[in-house]
């Protein structure tokens, strides 16, 4: 779709920005802590948000702790799905959350939560190593949340979590 294309292209202009391309993503570990100190930051900007409103509406969030042991055991193309899924209900609360928040400082850090979990999204849909596409058909375990807090919190444990150790085991796979 256009907007998606218009998301995925502005993600690798701004991969470039910094000489990178998706591989170097992977490749450079200074990239993925970049995005994790921009996760914390951004959550931290929206509890300096005044009064944000309890969502009338709960964000359906993906619940994204792990052990360690677990995540070990699983493949590479296991693992992407699985944060695939994570991130398609993080786009989708920031997006419904988005339609319930008038507070100017709330929704420009929704926003730009949105479009750094929705490129991600885009990016992690190019890595395949089976046949087939990956559909939003999947089922991860959620939860219900009416606080706009938790969307980042949630979003921040994904990048921290999951995300970076993904992204470490591509590494041994791509970086040789």
């Amino acid at each position: 779709s256009p907007p998606g294309l218009l998301l995925l292209t502005s993600f690798l202009l701004h991969v470039k920005e910094d000489h990178a391309s998706p591989t170097r993503l992977v490749c450079d570990n200074r990239l993925i802590q970049k995005y994790i100190v921009e996760a914390k930051d951004m959550e931290k900007r929206v509890g300096q948000c005044q009064a944000l409103p309890a969502l009338s509406c709960p964000a359906v969030l993906p619940l994204v702790d792990f052990t360690f042991q677990q995540w070990k055991s699983k493949s590479n193309e296991t693992k992407r799905r699985e944060i695939l899924c994570d991130l398609a209900l993080l786009v989708g609360a920031a997006a419904g959350a988005q339609g319930q928040v008038t507070d100017e400082c709330g929704a420009r850090q929704l926003s730009q939560l949105y479009r750094h979990a929705n490129s991600f999204l885009l990016l992690l849909q190019t890595f395949s190593w089976e046949a087939g596409h990956w559909e939003p058909s999947c089922s991860p375990h959620s939860m219900e949340q009416t606080h706009i807090t938790s969307i980042f919190l949630t979003y921040r444990m994904l990048v921290q979590g999951k995300l970076r150790f993904f992204f470490y085991d591509l590494a041994k796979v791509l970086c040789k």
